[in-house]
């Protein structure tokens, strides 16, 4: 009798169980719809709604670009941590196509993939932060999309650490510290019209003098 029982009170629970609530007729995100006006089931906004877990934050910062178009400032407070932030994060993600210095000679590239174009070239030394946070989010001919890999706060580390990156191989000597002026001065065979030609020197100057110090070495 109470084998009985357990079965219609197993088949009574199996009688609820279904795919119903999976399967009932609703609306996919971004699907089509016919029933509003604009094509699309997802509706807009309303104006002044604000994200629950960022709070009231400008447009821009999600998009590199206001109604000016792609913007020249990064729209958040650009610290010390966060430069160091973007490294860590373009070493990561770019570097492997990039490289370290911003060449394009990264090791993939070694490898035979198509090598990119040089952050140091002049058309994107000229180009606006906004740029390449754009290009991080959107992809950019063979480079696909890192917004699913990489947060917004992040793609502006990274984009502001690239800016730096671009201004440390092209500096002006003059914008030097003073002690550093004269390091780079004295040790510079040549006039040196930039940090990084005059960071070359250096190195050069440095190596020749521990060949002389070390002959024998040299050929080791």
């Amino acid at each position: 009798m109470r084998y009985l029982l357990f079965l219609a009170a197993l088949m009574l629970a199996l009688t609820g169980c279904g795919r119903n609530m999976y399967e009932q007729a609703k609306y996919q995100e971004d699907e089509p719809s016919a029933f509003f006006a604009d094509g699309t089931s997802s509706r807009p906004l309303v104006e002044g709604s604000v994200s629950r877990s960022r709070g009231a934050i400008d447009e821009v910062f999600f998009t590199g670009q206001d109604k000016n178009g792609l913007v020249t400032e990064v729209p958040m407070d650009v610290t010390e941590a966060v430069i160091k932030r973007g490294q860590e994060r373009f070493n990561i993600y770019c570097s492997p196509c990039h490289n370290y210095s911003g060449n394009g000679e990264g090791m993939i590239v070694q490898k035979g993939f198509v090598q990119p174009t040089s952050f140091h070239d002049p058309r994107l030394r000229a180009s606006p932060v906004g740029y390449f946070f754009n290009v991080i989010t959107n992809g950019y001919g063979r480079m696909y999309s890192y917004a699913s890999r990489v947060p917004p706060e992040d793609r502006w580390a990274i984009s502001a650490y690239i800016k730096t990156l671009q201004y440390s191989q092209n500096a002006p000597v003059a914008d030097l510290p003073e002690n550093v002026r004269k390091q780079l001065t004295q040790a510079a065979p040549e006039p040196a019209t930039n940090a990084a030609d005059a960071a070359t020197n250096v190195a050069a100057d440095t190596m020749t003098n521990q060949v002389a110090a070390n002959p024998e070495g040299a050929d080791q």
